[in-house]
């Protein structure tokens, strides 16, 4: 392995994972309300306003190996196909790179989002994160009981890093063509750039977001019927587009607040590892 290779490698590791560390810690209150407004029981009957930062936990100790994950497979991604390819296809480079990075994060992503959703929903103060885990193991096994909404958190996740990094992407060029006469950007303009990104992704992709919730949350009888199609048809159904958008504002609100954190955070954290524990110049192509 080159030291250019291993500099990548290990900037978006640290840079993913203090990036998410500092938006789950700062935003995670947006994320149980929006938890709690698509949950089906009702927002109140899960804790309204109370306790919104139960499921912290677990929380904290899966995002920043789930991100460091996500952005080693998406930097690695771009690092390797990037020089070699045309600019009219970088657009699919950026996508496949996500959908890439997401598959392997939700590997660690999928069972902290069933036991974090589980703990800001309940109301009994004895279910525990680590009881919450065990009950999921106990009672469905470790595969159905802490991946059964892999399959939909990736439908919700690879759609919205399908909008989101392509226009990330997009926007920094942009910027820094108009804006900066073609220099490096600063990371206050990457966090900007990622907010925007971040609020159009989230505005398209909320009805998905909406059914992973619910199967994450269903109990084990009903979670066997339960498809990303299936919840939706029903939502719709019962409360329409109001039932499909659940939890819209804060939603978006934390996807773009806590992309201005994480993307200004990361774009700090990887020019400091370049510059400082890297040893190589300040400058780096993001």
């Amino acid at each position: 392995m080159s030291e250019d290779q291993k500099n990548v490698y290990l900037s978006a590791l640290f840079a993913g994972a203090g990036a998410a560390l500092a938006v789950d810690l700062a935003l995670f209150p947006l994320d149980t309300l929006t938890t709690r407004l698509q949950s089906a029981r009702g927002f109140f009957k899960t804790g309204g306003f109370k306790h919104v930062y139960k499921g912290i936990g677990p929380q904290t100790i899966g995002s920043a190996p789930e991100a460091a994950l996500f952005f080693l497979t998406y930097e690695s991604f771009k690092y390797y196909v990037e020089p070699r390819v045309d600019s009219d296809v970088l657009p699919l480079v950026y996508m496949t790179a996500a959908t890439a990075g997401e598959i392997v994060a939700c590997l660690i992503g999928a069972p902290v989002e069933v036991v974090k959703q589980r703990r800001q929903t309940s109301t009994n103060i004895k279910h525990t994160s680590m009881r919450i885990f065990m009950h999921a193991v106990k009672s469905e096994g470790l595969i159905k009981g802490l991946y059964r909404g892999y399959g939909s958190m990736l439908t919700q996740h690879i759609p919205f890093s399908l909008i989101q990094f392509p226009v990330l992407e997009y926007l920094k060029k942009v910027y820094r063509v108009s804006f900066k006469n073609d220099v490096p950007l600063d990371s206050w303009d990457v966090a900007n750039c990622g907010a925007v990104a971040a609020a159009f992704a989230a505005i398209t992709t909320t009805p998905l977001d909406v059914a992973k919730t619910r199967i994450m949350l269903a109990n084990k009888k009903l979670a066997t019927d339960m498809t990303i199609r299936t919840v939706l048809k029903q939502l719709y159904y019962e409360k329409g587009f109001k039932g499909l958008f659940a939890g819209f504002t804060p939603r978006v609100m934390l996807a773009t607040v806590g992309s201005y954190v994480f993307f200004g955070t990361y774009d700090l954290s990887k020019n400091f590892c370049n510059d400082y524990l890297l040893n190589r110049d300040l400058s780096v192509n993001w």
